[in-house]
């Protein structure tokens, strides 16, 4: 079962995730090394351009996606 990392403030695609059957827990610094996918929300935006990845995981941004669009897009890059 695919281990998914989703910021708190993303209830509706905890749930579902949840209903199609992945293990989900909350997005934090050791969760996202120990995850094989997180999601984040997009709100919390990198003003200065520095970026260091935390995880080799990949990443979905929710911004702008519905709750199914998140779960199809973590289906495609996971590879289920």
């Amino acid at each position: 079962m695919a281990k998914i990392a989703v910021e708190n403030s993303l209830g509706n695609v905890r749930q579902a995730l949840e209903n199609s059957g992945f293990q989900v827990v909350n997005l934090d610094e050791t969760s996202a090394q120990q995850c094989d996918c997180c999601v984040i929300s997009g709100q919390d935006k990198n003003v200065l351009g520095i970026t260091e990845r935390a995880t080799q995981a990949a990443v979905v941004n929710a911004q702008g996606m519905t709750a199914e669009q998140v779960v199809q897009q973590i289906n495609q890059s996971i590879g289920r």
